[in-house]
């Protein structure tokens, strides 16, 4: 009997060692993860901070006249981030424009139709379109596509579509080649392995029986696509979707190359422009006094507002959607 009593004390001691460790590892995993957390959250708050800092000796002088005045002067020291506004959003709507249908299409073959020996090669093709530098964009776009752009797409946009009464105006003027329009399809051709990777992935996850039970009852691919696929896959598209804008908002080099970097409007999507990005990489290292430094720094920070704005409206439209679905 004393065997016993000893053999379970002995037993018990360990479980309640073991279960002391347990509770020790579990608090430390814990306390881990969320100074990961707090680490990115301090990231954040550190990149705004510091934004909000460099940029006030701008804001200081020119108040928020400063994100509705178009003129950019550093010889009389007068900046305006309308022009950079104007060319960042219109290259990303033009780039989102060309590369969503583009996409889907693409992640829809692949996922739906393609032949088994073709899915591997051209999604092999896809992912290494995703890793060629920007700045290999932007040489392709300068040297072979905005020449194509000038002597062929844009004199046949000019004689068509710009004789049409009203949005004939986004297509008039002379073909530079360069400009918003070239740059707005260059970003498209560089989202496009991004949302087609995404999207094709999250496509594989709808289980086989529910499409199988869709074909079965008769429906078309098309109907199994628009009923079943997507929504069962919206969270994970409309992700692949925001990922490939915030790459079109935030690019530099490739933008930089064929857009002209003229700090103008113009009505026309074919004359030269600017965004944020090329604007703060083309002048940063030439930027002398505290108001030019300051005023990039303003464009940095509108660049983060707006990104932060896109990314918020985007998470609301999709809680708004999942909650018609009742998810």
């Amino acid at each position: 009997m004393t065997e016993i009593a000893l053999a379970l004390t002995d037993e018990h001691a360990s479980t309640t060692r073991r279960a002391r460790r347990q509770r020790l590892q579990d608090a430390a995993f814990r306390n881990a993860t969320l100074f990961f957390a707090l680490v990115v959250l301090l990231i954040l708050g550190g990149v705004t901070v510091s934004l909000i800092d460099g940029a006030l000796p701008a804001l200081r002088v020119f108040g928020f006249g400063f994100a509705t005045n178009e003129v950019w002067n550093p010889v009389t020291e007068e900046f305006g981030a309308l022009a950079p506004i104007y060319g960042t959003l219109m290259t990303s709507i033009i780039a989102m424009a060309v590369g969503i249908p583009v996409s889907f299409g693409i992640a829809l073959f692949i996922t739906e139709m393609c032949p088994a020996w073709l899915k591997r090669p051209l999604g092999v093709a896809i992912e290494l379109l995703a890793g060629i530098p920007s700045i290999i964009y932007g040489i392709w776009g300068l040297f072979v596509f905005a020449p194509f752009m000038q002597s062929t797409i844009q004199p046949f946009l000019i004689a068509t579509v710009g004789q049409v009464p009203g949005i004939g105006n986004l297509f008039t003027g002379p073909p530079y080649g360069i400009g918003i329009l070239t740059a707005g399809l260059i970003l498209g051709i560089m989202v496009l392995p991004f949302i087609t990777s995404i999207t094709r992935d999250v496509f594989e996850t709808v289980p086989p029986m529910v499409r199988e039970s869709a074909y079965g009852l008769g429906a078309t691919t098309w109907e199994v696509v628009w009923n079943v696929v997507l929504p069962y896959t919206r969270t994970g598209v409309m992700g692949g979707v925001m990922l490939g804008l915030g790459r079109a908002l935030g690019e530099t080099m490739a933008v930089t190359f064929v857009i002209g970097n003229a700090h103008r409007i113009s009505s026309s999507i074919m004359a030269p422009g600017t965004t944020i990005s090329a604007s703060i990489a083309n002048e940063f290292t030439e930027a002398v006094g505290d108001v030019y430094t300051a005023s990039l720094v303003a464009l940095g920070l509108i660049l983060f507002l707006i990104t932060f704005a896109v990314l918020s409206i985007a998470k609301l439209m999709l809680l708004r959607l999942q909650r018609k679905a009742g998810v």
